[in-house]
C-alpha cells in the first residue's frame, strides 16, 4: 500500500470530481465493485449482456473517465468493462505491488473471475498497456484480442521528467508546454466540456502522486508467444515512450500484430476508434 494522494483533502476533491464525471456516462451503465487480492476494484459496465466482452484499461494518472469520449462507440458492439486500475486516482484500492512481479496478472485474474469472464478482448492505453501485455504474456488463454494505444511494456521509456522538469516551475506557461509535449497543441475554441475535462486532468496531476519507477519491458520470448490478434496504435513524437521499439519489436516478433505507426502523433493519440473498432469486431467474429 502507498499514500497515492498528496493529502486527504486532495483525495476528496478528486473523488468528488470523478463521481461527477461518472454521472455523465453517455450510455446506460452499472457501477460494480470486485473484490481482489489487491483490494476492491471499481468497474463501469456498459453494453449488452449478450455482446462479447471488452475490458478497458486506462493510463497513468487516470481512471474510467478516460473512456467517456469513446465508450458509446464500443458499447454499441461489446459488453464493456472500464476498470479503475489499482494504485491510480479512481475508486479502486490504492495498492501498488512490484511492477516486475506477477501481482498485476493475479489482480486481473481476480477482476475477470469476479466479472465471470473466462476470456476477453482488452483495449489498453499507455500504462494500462503494460498491464494488458503482461497479463497476455502470462495468461494468453484468457485473451481473445488486444488493442493498445501508446502502450507501455513493449518499449523502453524516455527520460521525460529530466527533460521537462524545468517547465514544472514556470507556472501556467510551463504547464501548457508540458501538456503540449504529451498531447500536442490544443486547438482554439474548444468546447466547454473539453475545458472542464482538462481542468479535471489538472486536478489529478496536482493532487495525485503518480508512479515514478522505471517500467518493465516484455522479453522477446514473451512477445513471440502472443499468438492472438494484436493491434497497436503508436506515435512517432511520443515524449514518454521509445515507440520505434514498439513498432519494430512487434513487427519482428509477433506475426499476428498489426502496428498503426503515426509519425506525427504525440503520446495522446485522438481518433483511434476508427481503426480499433473494426479490428476488435473482426477478432470477435462480428
Amino acid at each position: 500500500m502507498s499514500n497515492i494522494y498528496k493529502s486527504e483533502a486532495g483525495k476528496t476533491r478528486i473523488e468528488t470530481a470523478y463521481r461527477s464525471w461518472l454521472d455523465r456516462w453517455p450510455v446506460p451503465a452499472e457501477f460494480v465493485t470486485v473484490p481482489t487480492s489487491q483490494g476492491d476494484t471499481f468497474v463501469v459496465v456498459s453494453g449488452s449482456e449478450q455482446a462479447p466482452p471488452l475490458v478497458l484499461l486506462h493510463g497513468s494518472i487516470g481512471n474510467a473517465a478516460t473512456w467517456l469520449g469513446d465508450i458509446a462507440t464500443y458499447a454499441a458492439h461489446f459488453r464493456c468493462y472500464a476498470v479503475d486500475i489499482i494504485g491510480e486516482p479512481g475508486l479502486s484500492a490504492p495498492s501498488r505491488p512490484d511492477l516486475r512481479s506477477d501481482a498485476y496478472a493475479i489482480w486481473l485474474d481476480d477482476v475477470l473471475s469476479g466479472l465471470k469472464l473466462e476470456k476477453t478482448s482488452i483495449l489498453a492505453l499507455s500504462l494500462g498497456g503494460l498491464f494488458a501485455f503482461d497479463f497476455a504474456a502470462r495468461r494468453p488463454g484468457r485473451v481473445t484480442a488486444l488493442a493498445g494505444i501508446s502502450p507501455a511494456g513493449i518499449c523502453h521509456s524516455r527520460n521525460f521528467i529530466l527533460k521537462y522538469l524545468p517547465f514544472f516551475f514556470l507556472g501556467d506557461w510551463g504547464k501548457k508546454k508540458v501538456t503540449e509535449a504529451i498531447m500536442g497543441p490544443m486547438p482554439e475554441n474548444l468546447p466547454a466540456e473539453v475545458h472542464e475535462f482538462l481542468a479535471f486532468q489538472d486536478l489529478l496531476r496536482a493532487e495525485f502522486n503518480p508512479r515514478t519507477e522505471a517500467l518493465p519491458v516484455l522479453s522477446d520470448a514473451q512477445i513471440s508467444k502472443l499468438d492472438f490478434p494484436i493491434l497497436v496504435v503508436t506515435a512517432g513524437k511520443d515524449v514518454l515512450l521509445k515507440t520505434e521499439e514498439t513498432r519494430d519489436r512487434l513487427r519482428a516478433l509477433a506475426p499476428n500484430a498489426q502496428v498503426d505507426f503515426r509519425p506525427n502523433a504525440r503520446h495522446f493519440i485522438p481518433a483511434t476508434s476508427d481503426v480499433i473498432l473494426p479490428f476488435l469486431k473482426h477478432a470477435n467474429g462480428l
